[in-house]
């Protein structure tokens, strides 16, 4: 079954509709970091993307989560998509941010075992993709022209200081595993967080990845 169409195109539309701390709401943290994890479709949107967000920035990275709150809602009627999405707190966090993390959710389809990892920046995206696949997590990268790759210039997570970001797109049952076993989601935040670093490091001293 398809997805049916984003009911806003942006979220200057969704605000004008919808009511904020009842339909929906914002949490921002901002930190001293170089690094921003996002979830712009968290809550009722894409579920578990929330808590998935929060454990990888796990109080050192900045955070920032568009939440729908009514869980009797349907995915699209709140969803602005990664392209479209404008919301100006997440706009700031992001352009200030070197590196970019954007966590969603996606339909199990084909593949209910595997996160795909995608976005332009392609060095990040293939040291997450071998760190989960270390700590035992299926993991694929997603390349431009490919479902959900992350690809376009114009989605949020490629806002960035560098222009460059990360998405993450992890199917429904795993997204459901990680939030029922804190071990789990532990170590899968871990190993992203570890990538993360690892580039962080060689970035800040010039080195080739």
């Amino acid at each position: 079954m398809a997805r049916l169409p984003d009911r806003y195109n942006s979220f200057s539309a969704l605000r004008e509709r919808e009511t904020e701390g009842v339909d929906y709401r914002v949490r921002a943290e901002s930190r001293s970091s170089p690094v921003a994890v996002i979830a712009p479709h968290a809550g009722f949107i894409e579920p578990a993307t929330s808590e998935i967000a929060l454990a990888i920035a796990n109080g050192r990275f900045s955070l920032y989560r568009f939440e729908g709150l009514d869980p009797a809602r349907l995915h699209h009627e709140l969803h602005v998509t990664s392209e479209n999405f404008d919301e100006p707190i997440a706009n700031d966090l992001v352009a200030n941010s070197a590196i970019v993390i954007a966590v969603h959710g996606r339909a199990d389809r084909e593949d209910p075992e595997s996160s795909w990892i995608g976005g332009l920046d392609t060095s990040l995206r293939n040291l997450i993709v071998e760190a989960l696949r270390r700590d035992g997590f299926a993991a694929v990268a997603r390349k431009k022209g490919e479902a959900l790759a992350g690809a376009s210039a114009g989605n949020i997570c490629n806002r960035g200081q560098r222009q460059v970001g990360v998405q993450l797109e992890i199917p429904r049952g795993v997204r459901d595993a990680l939030t029922a076993d804190a071990e789990k989601l532990k170590q899968y935040a871990s190993a992203i967080r570890g990538a993360i670093d690892e580039f962080y490091r060689a970035l800040s001293s010039g080195e080739d990845l």
